[in-house]
């Protein structure tokens, strides 16, 4: 006989009260790493502006303002933010084009 392939259907476990529940969800929250969002802080310390173009964002657009490192390198945010300036997503891809258009110009055709 052939092996199914159809999903098994769920197995009925112990039923578990609301505070299990919470209980549960709380354990788990609290064994997660807290990430190391330094988007927001750098929001918080350059404002909602883009630092190239001086275009202002808002709520509703602020999806479009990113966080650019200014030596390349996204493992090093200092809680300073010495390391970032936020530009908005077309000031940030113009930044990134120049230096690969500078090693095109420079005849630096070495893989990165």
């Amino acid at each position: 006989m052939a092996p199914s392939f159809r999903p098994r259907a769920p197995r009925p476990g112990p039923i578990k009260t609301q505070e299990e529940l919470d209980e549960m969800v709380r354990r788990m929250k609290g064994e997660q790493k807290a990430p190391d969002n330094y988007r927001e802080r750098s929001l918080k310390l350059h404002g909602w502006i883009c630092a190239k173009c001086g275009r202002e964002f808002d709520l509703a657009n602020l999806h479009l303002l990113t966080v650019h490192h200014k030596d390349g390198n996204h493992n090093y945010n200092p809680p300073d933010g010495s390391n970032w300036e936020n530009l908005c997503v077309y000031c940030h891809d113009d930044e990134h084009s120049r230096s690969i258009l500078a090693d095109y110009l420079r005849g630096d055709d070495r893989k990165k």
